[in-house]
């Protein structure tokens, strides 16, 4: 533990997803009507980042926005039954984002998000600096305001994680704030054949820096100034039935151990690697995450 109010503070989303699983391999466009199963939740990247570290025992602050409106207040009594601080979780004036996830019975996944204001909303400086000040670790996500913050992380001198998702180019202007920013950078390489490349480039913004691919089925990939190294899927017996979140549960679990709990690399990265996992085994779920106790006995199950 960091002797601090916090152990991590997320900067993110976090809003209202809605899973639609299909019953057939496609839609029929057709006609009218597709029969689907339709399921609500607390979802978005931030979401599932701040109650998965509450989940693993993490004191854990949110800085983000919600609406004033039923989904909005939903949240928040989610977020606080999990222990969550919300302090500077703020108001939208446009409302509570929205995801819907079109879940294919093959394991894809079509994302279709409404972001509402956050390309444009300015969160209150002070209250933001007052609660990173009391943490130790901070995990940015990337809502185009969050970047305003990542200059007062670095003052506060916390160790600073980004997760910049599904990359195409590591030139992308949209999130080379992140990228230069950050001590520990997490991206989605599920659509990449081999994210040896976007990685080397990212190691070459940062001395120091550690990359974390994540490569869905296919495992995860590291990055250091020593080099890359694959690490390939772990196994459970719990089928999997669910991708989202996954990327969350892996940056969870991984800082977790190596910020937080101070584990060696290899061992964060199992951690997360299993935290990940654990996540595909819950269906439309951000309530049921993997817990400390839990975490720990897959931990034991793997390395022994």
């Amino acid at each position: 533990m960091t002797g601090k109010t916090f152990d991590v503070v997320v900067v993110g989303n976090v809003g209202i997803d809605t899973n639609v699983y299909l019953r057939r391999a496609d839609i029929d466009f057709t006609v009218e009507s597709n029969f689907t199963e339709n399921v609500d939740y607390v979802g978005q990247a931030g979401g599932y980042t701040s109650r998965g570290f509450a989940q693993l025992g993490k004191k854990t602050a949110f800085i983000g926005y919600v609406g004033d409106d039923h989904n909005g207040r939903f949240i928040r009594e989610e977020f606080r039954r999990d222990g969550i601080d919300t302090d500077a979780l703020f108001i939208d004036p446009s409302g509570t984002s929205r995801s819907i996830n079109f879940m294919y019975q093959d394991g894809r996944r079509k994302n279709f998000y409404d972001g509402k204001d956050h390309m444009s909303l300015e969160p209150d400086m002070e209250r933001c600096q007052r609660v990173l000040a009391a943490s130790k670790l901070v995990h940015f996500h990337i809502p185009n305001w969050a970047r305003a913050l990542l200059p007062v992380a670095k003052a506060l001198g916390l160790t600073i994680a980004c997760d910049i998702q599904d990359v195409v180019s590591a030139d992308d202007p949209y999130r080379q704030d992140f990228v230069e920013y950050a001590d520990i950078l997490f991206f989605s390489a599920t659509n990449q054949e081999d994210p040896t490349p976007l990685m080397t480039a990212f190691l070459s913004v940062k001395s120091g820096q550690i990359v974390i691919a994540g490569m869905g089925a296919k495992g995860c990939a590291v990055g250091t100034q020593d080099g890359i190294e694959f690490f390939p899927p772990v196994a459970m017996d719990t089928p999997v039935i669910d991708t989202n979140g996954a990327g969350d549960g892996l940056a969870a679990g991984f800082l977790s151990g190596y910020v937080l709990d101070n584990y060696p690399l290899k061992d964060a990265i199992l951690r997360g690697q299993i935290t990940a996992r654990f996540t595909c085994t819950r269906k439309a779920s951000s309530s049921d995450l993997i817990t400390l106790e839990q975490l720990e006995t897959y931990f034991r199950t793997h390395v022994s």
